[in-house]
């Protein structure tokens, strides 16, 4: 009896690039991440992209900025943070302030 072979959605990353390692066309195996070994996977085997069966929400879906928009939208965040300070509202300059550190997080994922 033949054993049945996982999908490749199911498998670690160690065993995706254990599988990489035995196609041919396939360099820089360790160095890949698991995205990117399925992928390479796909090409190499020519299986065609999965498609997935749940989608999102139109309103739950998140925008992807770039580092350069979230540095910008940091710099407004600093500078109504200074108002807000300026006026001694503290609550919301504090609130302001755990949104620049949550970009700041963002840019550095970014990069």
């Amino acid at each position: 009896m033949e054993k049945k072979e996982k999908p490749l959605e199911r498998m670690t990353a160690k065993e995706l690039r254990e599988m990489a390692l035995g196609l041919p066309g396939i360099a820089g195996v360790h160095a890949m991440k698991k995205e990117e070994l399925l992928v390479a996977i796909r090409k190499a085997k020519g299986l065609p992209e999965p498609e997935f069966k749940r989608e999102k929400k139109a309103g739950a879906k998140k925008e992807i900025l770039t580092a350069a928009q979230l540095k910008q939208k940091i710099k407004e965040l600093k500078a109504k943070r200074e108002d807000l300070l300026q006026q001694k509202n503290m609550k919301m300059a504090q609130i302001l302030t755990q949104r620049i550190r949550r970009l700041k997080k963002k840019t550095r994922r970014v990069a």
